[in-house]
C-alpha cells in the first residue's frame, strides 16, 4: 500500500503595515528611497514588537526592502532573536508619476475616482496596476508559505499590498478593497492552510494577540 501524503500544515502570517513616517496621510511616496519612520512610527514599531514578542513562536520576520519597513521590522526581529529578511515581493505598489505627490493634489485628479471605486481597471502611469501588485503579493506570501510550513512568520509591508492580500484571503473582489483599513503597525493575521486561508485579524492596533487565539 502506497504511504499516505502528509497534508501541508498551515502557516500563519502576520502582515504588518510600517509605522508612520512624516508624510503618512499628506503624499504618496511609493518606492521612492530615504523615507523613515517619524518618532511616533518608532513607537509603534516598539509596540508591535512587545505584542508579537508574546507569542509562543515567530519562525522569521521579512520585510519590503524600503527604509520605513525595515525599521518597523528591526524591533520586532531584535525582540525574537531573529535577523530581519528583506523579500521585493512586499514592495509598495509602483505609483509610477504619481510617486511623492500630495494626496490633496491627487484627489482632484479625475482618475482618482477610479482608483477609489474600479482599482481592478486602474494602472499608475508609468508604473505599476493594482492587479499586478495583488498578483506580486500573494506571490510572495505563497512563496513565503512554502517556506516555512506549520511555522508563524512576521511579514512587513505597506498599506495597499496588505490589503489587497486580505482581500484576496477572504474571496473580495479587488474593487472592494479599498474598503479595508490597514492603520500604521496594525497587525492582520491569516493561516494559510491546504484548505484555502483564513482571515483571524484584521487591522489590529491595540488587542492581546493572545486573545486573539495566535498564541
Amino acid at each position: 500500500m502506497a504511504a499516505r501524503s502528509k497534508t501541508p500544515r498551515p502557516t500563519l502570517v502576520l502582515l504588518v503595515r510600517h509605522g508612520q513616517t512624516p508624510t503618512t496621510g499628506a503624499t504618496l511616496p511609493g518606492r521612492a528611497p530615504g523615507l523613515h519612520l517619524a518618532e511616533a512610527g518608532r513607537a509603534q514599531a516598539d509596540r508591535a514588537a512587545d505584542r508579537i514578542a508574546a507569542l509562543e513562536q515567530v519562525a522569521a520576520v521579512y520585510a519590503s526592502p524600503l527604509e520605513r519597513t525595515r525599521e518597523t521590522a528591526a524591533p520586532i526581529a531584535r525582540a525574537r532573536r531573529l535577523r530581519v529578511r528583506t523579500d521585493k515581493g512586499l514592495l509598495e505598489c509602483d505609483f509610477g508619476e504619481w510617486t511623492g505627490k500630495k494626496l490633496a493634489d491627487l484627489r482632484k485628479k479625475p482618475a482618482w475616482e477610479t482608483v477609489q471605486r474600479y482599482p481592478s481597471g486602474f494602472r499608475f502611469p508609468g508604473g505599476e496596476s493594482f492587479v499586478e501588485m495583488q498578483t506580486r503579493m500573494g506571490s510572495a506570501l505563497d512563496r513565503l508559505v512554502a517556506r516555512h510550513p506549520g511555522e508563524t512568520i512576521v511579514a512587513v509591508s505597506h498599506a495597499d499590498p496588505i490589503k489587497a492580500a486580505l482581500a484576496q484571503a477572504l474571496g473580495t473582489h479587488l474593487d472592494l478593497f479599498q474598503r479595508i483599513v490597514v492603520s500604521p503597525c496594525s497587525i492582520s493575521a491569516v493561516l494559510y492552510g491546504p484548505g484555502g486561508p483564513a482571515v483571524l485579524a484584521a487591522n489590529s492596533t491595540g488587542d492581546d494577540l493572545s486573545a486573539l487565539g495566535l498564541s
